[in-house]
């Protein structure tokens, strides 16, 4: 970019890189490396098209999309299509700073969050991207080289932004190409590293997100707004969620609230302590994940109302069609899951960046609360119950008013649209 003068050790050599393609194995490492979730063997032969999904683990959201997107594409796809997941920051020849970051996300955030402010602001920046884009590059080229070796894909679709600046390198020094489609994983705070010109297609979840896109230079016409890619059995409605509660072990008369939990929300619990002694007549359903600090937390609680404790989930979809409400932080898949049912949300706590976007977007929109404190989520809950529950119901209309959840199968039409 001109103006920006990249340290010496982060400019590209167009020549060196060359000739690190010639001198690439047939075989890639990640497949080496089992760094891959396959459907079909990877390189192997296929008389269909070859989608190549590249995706990272820094919190649920990304992986997420990615099963979304390939659970569309094996719905709309014909059998003989080849269809992949892989991970390259889990290559062992990625640094260090980024393979063990992904697992270090959660930490940086909850024990640093003006930290991770500030990195996010910084990096958010003509300057600061071009500086990214290059240092991706340098660090990811071999890895997504063997990639491409070994899955020869027709097209790749990222739902993690680091993978755009190595891919254009390689398009060109090598002269070939995938097609590639960009699928933007947050609904209104986006980082400017997103809309890399080298995306063949950007999807992104909202309208405002396309006009962020455009503002940063990328060309409108090859924007579509999809929503953020959900697991399509969301779009599948029970008829009866009574019926759909008690055959879950539910109480089906009671409003129910899911709460899903976090290792970022640490005053979880102590908020919960409120609503446990408040005599409010709902039912909560416990999700702690993989916590078991929060599990144990729980089990510990004499509770004065009804609740459900679970552990990981792997039945999400039915879970939120069987709720009234969700209470939980403002990641961009919770979101996006719970306004695909139509399900209100109150969001007790918001990342610097991208989340407090996310938080906006739903309040905004009339389909949720925001409440930091214990106070405050006894009132929302309280307002939310009164005259009948007729704000929740108005929550839970301007939810399904927002949700998107054809998402993933839009994008999947979007990769059939450029075979």
């Amino acid at each position: 970019m001109p103006g920006v003068d990249y340290p010496r050790r982060l400019r590209v050599n167009k020549a060196e890189l060359s000739a690190r393609i010639q001198r690439a194995p047939q075989e890639g490492g990640l497949a080496k490396n089992g760094d891959v979730q396959r459907s079909v063997g990877a390189g192997g032969e296929c008389a269909g098209g070859r989608v190549l999904i590249l995706t990272a683990d820094a919190g649920l959201g990304h992986r997420s999309a990615a099963e979304a997107v390939a659970k569309a594409l094996r719905i709309q796809c014909p059998s003989d299509w080849q269809i992949d997941i892989a991970n390259p920051l889990d290559d062992h020849r990625v640094p260090a700073l980024l393979r063990e970051g992904q697992s270090g996300y959660d930490e940086l955030v909850r024990r640093a969050p003006e930290l991770y402010r500030l990195g996010y602001e910084v990096s958010d920046s003509a300057a600061g991207a071009a500086v990214i884009d290059s240092a991706l590059t340098v660090m990811l080229f071999r890895v997504l080289l063997d990639a491409l070796k070994t899955y020869r894909p027709d097209i790749i679709v990222c739902t993690h932004p680091l993978y755009q600046a190595p891919l254009k390198a390689i398009a060109d020094t090598d002269g070939k190409r995938a097609r590639l489609i960009t699928v933007v994983t947050d609904l209104a705070t986006v980082h400017g590293v997103w809309f890399n010109k080298a995306a063949d297609v950007l999807a992104v979840p909202t309208e405002a997100v396309s006009k962020l896109a455009v503002a940063h230079g990328f060309p409108a016409e090859r924007v579509r707004v999809t929503g953020l890619p959900v697991d399509p059995s969301l779009a599948d409605a029970p008829r009866d969620v009574r019926a759909l509660r008690a055959d879950l072990g539910w109480d089906p008369d009671l409003p129910t609230f899911l709460v899903v939990g976090s290792r970022r929300l640490t005053r979880l619990p102590e908020m919960l302590r409120a609503v446990n002694h408040s005599g409010l007549g709902l039912q909560l359903i416990l999700m702690a994940g993989d916590d078991q600090a929060l599990r144990a937390s729980y089990d510990e609680t004499e509770w004065h109302l009804p609740v459900r404790k679970y552990g990981f989930v792997d039945r999400m979809p039915t879970f939120m069609h069987a709720a009234n409400g969700i209470i939980s932080k403002a990641g961009g898949l919770i979101v996006s899951e719970s306004l695909a049912c139509g399900l209100p949300m109150i969001l007790v706590r918001a990342l610097p960046g991208q989340e407090v976007g996310n938080a906006e977007y739903v309040v905004e929109g009339g389909a949720g609360d925001v409440a930091h404190d214990a106070l405050a989520l006894l009132e929302t809950l309280y307002h939310w119950l009164a005259d009948d529950g007729a704000l929740l119901t108005t929550r839970a209309a301007n939810a399904c008013r927002l949700g998107r959840p054809r998402a993933a199968l839009e994008v999947a039409d979007l990769v059939l649209g450029l075979l």
